[in-house]
């Protein structure tokens, strides 16, 4: 090995593990003051607990109610994802497989709302939830998420569906599919690896919205997690063991929903490409 190429490998470990700093040490510093009382917290804030102090999680979980939050959150995200993939993978088949004038209008009309900020729209669509009774409700917040996934969701297996040769379709209406079923038994299986992606995309977003809870949510049944995060900020004292507590335990299911999907889509990638 030269010296030229041992500078350049060092210089890329040492890049490798600075990045890879910058993403563990926060999660350390986050877990090890979850473990801490308030006092410790202010006293040794970067070093390991002097006790392994659990008062916290258990606060959180008796006092605090935080279950009902996780469970908010999840099943916004889960019906979020449900219908925008519902939704955006028959519609992206449409547009990637068929051209006419009226498609390429509702394309570009889709592709409309990655450009203009549903946050513009705030007043407009308190207004119209209070009208339909869906205030104060998660009903609210996942119509609102799907609004905003769908034109992601078009944008990204659109764009997918057109790398799929066109052999494979007329080889699928040759054996007798109809257009449904070539979408469902070809086109569904192939598109894995771009939901698995759209997935990943979509979900912190959604996990991580305040400022919709914020706006239309009031009764504490149905409040999501980062809105009852910040409610755990007072205004003369804060117990940050608790906040730290409730990130920490916040942020297990994105790191859970990364693992699982990320999983997904490389395993799709490789097969894509071993069946190529």
């Amino acid at each position: 090995m030269t010296l030229k190429n041992a500078i350049k490998r060092t210089f890329y470990y040492l890049t490798i593990i600075l990045y890879v700093l910058t993403i563990v040490y926060p999660i350390y510093l986050m877990t090890v003051t979850a473990l801490k009382p308030t006092r410790e917290i202010f006293k040794n804030p970067f070093g390991m607990p002097e006790s392994l102090y659990l008062d916290n999680f258990v606060n959180l979980i008796v006092k605090a109610n935080f279950e009902v939050y996780f469970l908010n959150s999840i099943l916004i995200v889960l019906i979020s994802l449900f219908f925008i993939v519902l939704v955006s993978a028959p519609a992206a088949f449409v547009f990637a497989r068929y051209s006419s004038r009226w498609n390429a209008f509702f394309y570009i009309y889709f592709l409309a709302g990655l450009v203009i900020p549903i946050r513009l729209g705030t007043i407009s669509l308190l207004k119209m939830f209070v009208g339909m009774g869906l205030n104060d409700h998660i009903a609210s917040l996942i119509l609102i998420n799907i609004a905003v996934g769908i034109p992601l969701g078009i944008f990204i297996l659109t764009d997918f569906i057109r790398m799929i040769p066109k052999d494979l379709f007329d080889a699928a209406r040759l054996d007798g599919c109809s257009e449904p079923g070539v979408f469902m038994r070809v086109v569904l299986p192939l598109l894995m690896p771009a939901i698995s992606a759209l997935a990943i995309v979509v979900f912190i977003p959604i996990w991580n919205d305040f400022w919709f809870p914020l706006i239309l949510i009031k009764s504490d049944s149905m409040k999501t997690i980062p809105l009852a995060t910040a409610l755990l900020f007072g205004q003369y004292r804060t117990n940050f063991g608790l906040v730290f507590a409730a990130l920490s335990m916040a942020s297990l299911p994105i790191v859970a929903f990364y693992l699982i999907f990320s999983k997904f889509f490389v395993k799709g990638l490789l097969q894509g490409a071993i069946k190529g």
